[in-house]
């Protein structure tokens, strides 16, 4: 299970570093792809493959089916770590995330998302009250 924040830096050439403790889960090899709120997620193969199955249920006459699947999938890219534990994220998704230097990875369970730093500290600072303020139960049965 992938857990956590972690701020690894983007090198030169579009390479970030694996956090150590995502290594066992995504070390066999990656899917990045265009994530919401501008971020990028990060699945392992296997997982990938079952989001992947998952998407394929949505009918085609659904609009909204169809441009969530060109989006999501049109971006993504099979990405293996280098013996540095190192993945290369293709220039389109860093563009589409608008990822510099500083970089935050956060582990979201069943995948990861990279993003840019600033626009991750603004996304949890707008977020941090309302999700300490909710007041009804968001998923069911969980609480």
């Amino acid at each position: 299970m992938l857990l956590g924040t972690h701020t690894p830096k983007l090198d030169d050439k579009g390479r970030v570093i694996l956090p150590a403790k995502f290594r066992e889960d995504l070390g066999g090899g990656v899917v990045i792809t265009r994530g919401q709120d501008r971020c990028l997620y990060v699945f392992s193969t296997p997982e990938f493959e079952r989001v992947h199955e998952r998407i394929r249920e949505a009918p085609l006459a659904n609009k909204q089916a169809r441009d969530f699947l060109r989006m999501f999938l049109s971006g993504a890219s099979a990405e293996k770590p280098d013996s540095q534990n190192r993945i290369t994220i293709p220039p389109p998704l860093r563009a589409y995330a608008g990822l510099e230097r500083e970089l935050v990875v956060t582990g979201i369970g069943a995948h990861a998302e990279i993003w840019n730093a600033d626009a991750w500290n603004a996304y949890a600072d707008s977020n941090e009250a309302t999700y300490a303020e909710l007041e009804q139960e968001v998923i069911p049965g969980l609480f």
